[in-house]
Order: C-alpha cells, then structure tokens, then sequence
C-alpha cells in the first residue's frame, strides 16, 4: 500500500471538510490518502507575498508528512506552496497540483484551456506556467469571476460561468483540454466526470491528478533528482 499524504490548511469546518472528502475519495486499493494540517490558510486568498510568507509552513508540513510515513506528498491548490524547496527538505515525492495537471493534460491533448477564480490571478498564473516551461501549451485563460470565498453560496452561478467560459476556451481558442485553474471551482463543487461528459474534452484537475501521480511515482521507487534539488538539512523556520 502506497501512502500518499495531502496537505490541507486553515478553512471554515464545512469548506474544510469538503476539500478533505474529496481528497480522500482518491482513496484505491493501492493508494491511502491520508490529511496533514497546516496552519495557513488560502480561503482568504493569496497574493505574491503572501504565497512566500507560507512556503515554511508547507515546508514543514511535507516533513511532518516523511516522519509519519507517507510515501509521497501533496499540497492543496494550484498555487503548488512550497513545492520547489521542499524537494530538498525530504526524500519522498513533493507534487505540486498544478504542474502534475500540466503533464497528465499533456498526455491527453495539445492545448490547454485554464479556467480561475478571478481576472486578477492570470498573470500570476502565466507567470507559473511559463515557469514549468509549459507556456506554448497553453491555448487561454478564461475566469469565473469570484473569489474562494464566494463559490459555496454562489455555486449554481460559478458553474454556470465556468461552463460557458470553458466552452469559450474550446470553440473560441482550440482547446482540447480544461483545467480548472483552482481546485474549488473543479473537483470541490464541480464534479470533473460530470463537466468531462458536458465540454466533451478531458478536464484535468488539481486533486486526483496530483494524488494519483505521486502514488505512481512513489509505486515506482522514483525520487526527485538530486541533482536538480541538491538535499537540504535547514529546518523551516516559522515567521
């Protein structure tokens, strides 16, 4: 049994709880999901500062995760927190949800329709991706136009917009595949079986693809390179 961890922050108990049964529900005879907490939380959002203020935190968490025995390690949302440093803090896989959706899509399609929370993130999210050098991939960007905060009361609204944004993406833009560029838009509120069946392309999202791809990569007995994240014995030091 391969035994992956997914690291879970500070949100509302209902919001929480649904990030957690849909991480869980990735659960297979050969895979164990199990949750590590941390105590930082994107459900007010994430800016530039932000997002390096929380990397120790994340950092400490994928240790947490190696100690208890996970096998290979997973951080929620696309933002993939702390996933480059913590490469070098342990000797288990660190997947960041975003680039694993990037490849997985890669194996499914040529250009990827991505889809937000909001207009603001997209340059923030262009800049990733070209990061990950996977930006000549990449067909658009379309948003929802809301915040985390607002998906749960709004939710009719935001899948209606996802859908015709997605839409959008693919008859406008020639994309062939989506990936919803925020895990609480798809797969938290939007069941990715049920938006794969209504765009009529792959939907790759930043939850089950992450979770599945570490289980394969631990499964597989492979590591991250050393050479590329030389190890690190620095400890995380909290703010």
């Amino acid at each position: 049994m391969v035994r992956v961890a997914f690291v879970i922050g500070e949100y509302p108990p209902k919001e929480r709880k649904r990030r957690e049964d849909v991480a869980l529900s990735y659960s297979t005879d050969e895979v164990e999901v199990g949750i590590i907490s941390v105590d930082a939380s994107p459900y007010y959002g994430l800016g530039p500062a932000e997002i390096q203020l929380v990397a120790p935190y994340f950092h400490d968490a994928y240790l947490r995760a190696e100690k208890e025995g996970y096998d290979a390690v997973v951080p929620l949302g696309m933002l993939d927190l702390g996933v480059d440093g913590g490469r070098s803090l342990v000797d288990i896989p660190v997947i960041g949800p975003s680039q694993a959706s990037l490849h997985v899509a890669a194996l499914l399609g040529e250009r990827f329709g991505l889809v937000c929370y909001h207009a603001g993130a997209i340059p923030r999210h262009r800049i990733q991706i070209r990061g990950f050098g996977m930006e000549n991939w990449i067909a658009g960007y379309r948003s929802v136009g809301m915040q985390l905060k607002e998906m749960a009361e709004n939710r009719d609204k935001m899948v209606e917009t996802f859908v015709a944004q997605a839409r959008s993406l693919i008859d406008d833009d020639g994309a062939d595949v989506i990936i919803p560029h925020g895990i609480s838009q798809c797969p938290v509120h939007i069941k990715p079986d049920w938006l794969t069946k209504e765009l009529g392309v792959p939907v790759v999202e930043g939850i089950g693809a992450p979770i599945r791809v570490a289980g394969m990569l631990a499964g597989l007995g492979l590591r991250h390179s050393r050479v590329r994240w030389p190890k690190s014995d620095t400890k995380p030091v909290l703010p």
